[in-house]
């Protein structure tokens, strides 16, 4: 019998997706290239791919244990996780807690405002219209979810919310905002895709310094000692 050769289902801007021996697993690979503003602004991470597989698969675990359903099985090695496949929704969940990015852009509230409670918002994931906010007429009208998978998909990123700023807390992070993005796995609604300082906004508790992407995002330097430094905290013990 041959071989089996992984073939490439799918290249992003930060990741490839290669196929597995099971129709029911696939294996992401977590690369060093950036970007920002919907592709306008690319560059390279030394060793991005690395820390944000780590720190993806450390975060996936929490959020298992906590009785969340994800995609993750396992990490294969520094840089690639072992996920079940599954059927995505072409939508963006956003959970925000302090003001920053667009945010403040949309809203004139300052950068660092605290919510009174979390802001959770819905982008329909279509590059070629950029990405747009939605509401939930919006997400109906493009038939990208039901009112009822869209209720679902909210309370999950509620309760994911609520989980990781307790986990980041007791590691001295901010959670400001992050994306999240889901699929279907034998009917069930599923957590995909990663949690990274490249699809978080986390700062240091006290001094607020910046330990995300908007390090690249704004040219502040210093972006490989911020992923390194997250990825420090998080798998710390």
């Amino acid at each position: 019998m041959a071989a089996f050769e992984p073939a490439l289902l799918y290249e992003g801007k930060a990741k490839r997706v290669w196929s597995t021996p099971s129709p029911d697993e696939v294996v992401m690979e977590f690369k060093d290239d950036a970007t920002a503003f919907n592709g306008q602004k690319r560059g390279q991470i030394v060793g991005k791919g690395a820390v944000n597989a780590q720190v993806s698969a450390e975060l996936f675990g929490h959020l298992a244990a906590q009785g969340i359903a994800t995609h993750f099985l396992r990490q294969v090695d520094d840089r690639r996780l072992l996920v079940r496949r599954l059927t995505m929704i072409p939508l963006e969940v956003i959970a925000r807690n302090v003001v920053a990015g667009s945010l403040a852009q949309r809203t004139g509230l300052a950068e660092g405002t605290e919510l009174d409670r979390p802001v959770v918002e819905i982008y329909y994931k279509n590059d070629a219209l950029g990405d747009p906010l939605f509401n939930d007429d919006h997400v109906l009208l493009m038939k990208a979810a039901t009112a009822e998978t869209l209720a679902d998909l909210k309370a999950a990123a509620r309760r994911i919310n609520d989980v990781l700023r307790t986990f980041f807390l007791a590691r001295d992070l901010l959670l400001v905002d992050f994306k999240l993005e889901f699929g279907w796995f034998d009917g069930r609604l599923t957590l995909g895709d990663e949690i990274s300082p490249d699809t978080c906004r986390l700062w240091d508790r006290n001094t607020r310094e910046k330990l995300d992407k908007d390090r690249f995002r704004r040219d502040l330097g210093g972006v490989e000692d911020a992923y390194r430094e997250v990825l420090r905290r998080v798998t710390a013990s």
